[in-house]
């Protein structure tokens, strides 16, 4: 299974931090988002952000990159601070 990680405002609209997700083969995120998106149009719509930024297994990537059955896949908010 998949490990969806929400980060910041992210995991309160997620309703929690973390999610796992049966893949039966690899998914663009894109199309993860637009998954998320069927159940619940405010977290869709939030993960589809144009600041919004994903890592796969530690690496950044682009919504293109793909997303097999063991990754993790973290959804990255803008950090602000000072």
């Amino acid at each position: 299974m998949a490990q969806l990680l929400f980060f910041g405002r992210l995991g309160d609209l997620a309703g929690g931090a973390e999610r796992m997700l049966g893949l039966s083969e690899p998914q663009a995120i894109a199309d993860l988002i637009g998954i998320l998106g069927q159940s619940d149009d405010l977290l869709g719509s939030a993960l589809a952000e144009p600041r919004i930024r994903y890592a796969i297994n530690g690496a950044i990537v682009d919504a293109d990159a793909l997303v097999e059955d063991e990754d993790e896949l973290a959804f990255l908010p803008p950090v602000s601070g000072g």
